[in-house]
Formats: C-alpha cells, sequence, structure tokens
C-alpha cells in the first residue's frame, strides 16, 4: 500500500490516494494571489501537535521550507484562497489526516 496526498488548488480539496484509489477527500484553503500555495512534488518531513496560533491542532511541514498541512484557528476560512501558501485543514480534518499518512508521505500540488 502507497499512500499519497493530491492536493487541488482550484478545487479546494486535499485527496489521500491508496496506489490509485482515492480513499478520503478534505475541504481545504489555500493560499491566496499574492502567496500562492506552491505547485510541485513535495514530501512531508515533519509533524507538530498543537503548534497553536493559526496552525491549530497539527502542523505536517513539507520539504519546501516554510510551508505545511495544518489544522487552523479560523474555520471559516475552509474552501476559499486565503493563506499564506500553506493548505489548511479543518482542526478534525487534520488529526485524522496526521493518522493515517507517516512522515515521508509524498504530496503533489497541483491545480
Amino acid at each position: 500500500m502507497v499512500k499519497w496526498i493530491g492536493v487541488s488548488t482550484t478545487k479546494h480539496q486535499l485527496t489521500l490516494y491508496d496506489n490509485n484509489r482515492a480513499i478520503k477527500t478534505y475541504p481545504i484553503a489555500t493560499g491566496k494571489i499574492l502567496t500562492q500555495t506552491p505547485f510541485g512534488t513535495y514530501t512531508i518531513i515533519n509533524k507538530d501537535p498543537n503548534p497553536g496560533g493559526p496552525f491549530g491542532v497539527m502542523w505536517m511541514g513539507l520539504s519546501r521550507p516554510h510551508y505545511g498541512i495544518h489544522g487552523t484557528n479560523n474555520p471559516s476560512s475552509i474552501g476559499k484562497s486565503v493563506s499564506h501558501g500553506c493548505i489548511r485543514l479543518y482542526n478534525h480534518d487534520v488529526l485524522e489526516l496526521s493518522s493515517l499518512v507517516p512522515i515521508g508521505t509524498e504530496v503533489v500540488i497541483h491545480k
């Protein structure tokens, strides 16, 4: 079983895959026009539970410095392009996702 994450910035969706089969899809917030979420293929390099503030209950850092997948203290932002480039999930969703993917999981960000 090879799990990986696909992020669609236009659909505001993060999808967890097992090989080519979608397991679960989550609504997300992405970067705004001036600080867009960077396209490309990255890996999850660390996890930090309870980082606090705007990062909600979990931070999963990407191999692109200063970018990550994290929770939020502003749930009304989900579904919008409002972040500084990171991928925001509802806190309960980021906790579930972080329990399903290990460090080293590939993350593909596309339109």
